[in-house]
């Protein structure tokens, strides 16, 4: 049985319609990244209750908290970032959340990401530090123009730090994006590693994002990998099919349940039962 997720707030800035619509579809775990149209870790005690009690009412649980560490420049000041973390910690801690989504930081245009490869690594080891006595696990996702874009510097990452506490999320429309043919060149380097999956996909022709199975982010034969390989993490749609906003893509209820069907439908064209 694979447990499926979701950023919800691809469905809608309103929290309490995120959590409807997730319900509605069967869901009983969601990734929070922001709620009312502000990210998870700016809420105040008060609203953060308020998740909590919405959570509740339609009985679903926090897979992840999509947090934005990671995601500024390898030349901006680290330390009030490294800092912030400590908060995003208390809020998995609250929200019961057993990963929290980081990056390993955007390499200026033009710059080789190798070149800057000691400062990443010196950067994410501390994160990692940050998260070394809670239960939670820090996952690495594999965004475009970030040092970890591409498999080789995802498994550079991982290994390198060799945290238990950092381990990897699997964007396969990302690495597209990025020229990489996801399961072909980077499966078999990076599955001893990678908890959780996101699903969506993308054209190697365009860099466009698709639902799964309708790109060339060889979803297909990636589930078949993970289904022999006994994986059991979470599936997280990310669907990333409507307008770009500050926080991913406000994909709406109904391009978030389309994205649903076309993941569902490949789960039961290949027997795989999920909830």
């Amino acid at each position: 049985m694979w447990t499926l997720s979701g950023f919800i707030d691809e469905i809608s800035d309103d929290f309490s319609l995120q959590c409807k619509v997730a319900s509605d579809l069967g869901l009983r775990y969601v990734e929070v990244r922001s709620a009312w149209g502000t990210n998870i870790l700016d809420l105040d005690s008060d609203q953060l209750s308020k998740v909590q009690e919405t959570l509740a009412t339609y009985e679903l649980k926090v897979s992840s908290i999509d947090s934005p560490f990671g995601k500024i420049s390898i030349d901006d000041e680290f330390p009030p970032h490294r800092d912030r973390m400590k908060h995003a910690v208390e809020v998995a801690e609250v929200l019961e959340a057993p990963y929290i989504r980081i990056f390993s930081f955007f390499i200026p245009a033009g710059s080789d990401p190798d070149s800057r490869r000691d400062e990443v690594l010196t950067r994410m080891a501390a994160l990692a530090e940050v998260a070394a006595d809670a239960d939670v696990i820090l996952a690495h996702e594999n965004e475009k123009e970030i040092y970890g874009d591409i498999p080789r510097r995802c498994l550079d990452i991982v290994t390198s730090v060799s945290s238990p506490k950092l381990q990897l999320a699997w964007d396969p429309a990302n690495f597209v994006q990025v020229g990489v043919r996801p399961f072909t060149e980077g499966y078999a380097m990076l599955r001893p590693y990678v908890s959780t999956i996101q699903i969506k996909d993308a054209l190697l022709a365009d860099a466009s994002v698709v639902v799964a199975g309708a790109g060339d982010g060889e979803v297909v034969e990636t589930v078949r990998a993970l289904r022999a390989d006994a994986f059991d993490g979470f599936f997280s749609l990310e669907p990333h099919l409507g307008e770009y906003t500050e926080f991913g893509a406000l994909s709406g209820p109904e391009l978030f349940t389309n994205a649903w069907k076309a993941f569902t439908d490949i789960l039961t064209s290949e027997g795989i039962a999920y909830a």
